[in-house]
């Protein structure tokens, strides 16, 4: 059974950072591509970022492209985004995901197989 649980909530002030980290068992990461998805509370889930499975390939929403970085440790079954300058409009619950089917970058939301529980990040001074 594969689970990915996500970690590093928490309440930051605009400007801050945070990095949030998604650790992987029941499946090794390193053949998958592996994104990070928010939602904001009666909105749909939305597309954040996603990493290849090597890790040389990434792409970001455009509101987030320079402020945030995903990343992955393969060795360690982990994914990570590292969020910096955020903003109020960042605040949301963060989802990791990964896509059984493919070892590449891609933004479609209905493709990742895999999930976790979500983690809320807070955005307020």
């Amino acid at each position: 059974q594969v689970q990915l649980v996500e970690s590093g909530a928490g309440l930051v002030r605009p400007g801050g950072s945070l990095t949030l980290a998604c650790t992987v068992s029941g499946r090794t990461i390193g053949d998958y591509a592996m994104g990070w998805f928010r939602q904001v509370s009666g909105k749909e889930r939305a597309f954040v970022a996603t990493i290849s499975a090597s890790g040389d390939d990434t792409r970001y929403a455009q509101s987030v492209k320079g402020r945030f970085t995903i990343s992955r440790d393969n060795a360690k079954n982990a994914l990570y985004l590292h969020m910096n300058n955020l903003r109020p409009e960042d605040a949301a619950v963060y989802y990791c995901a990964m896509d059984r089917n493919t070892n590449a970058v891609h933004t479609h939301i209905e493709e990742y197989d895999d999930w976790g529980q979500g983690i809320q990040v807070t955005v307020s001074s």
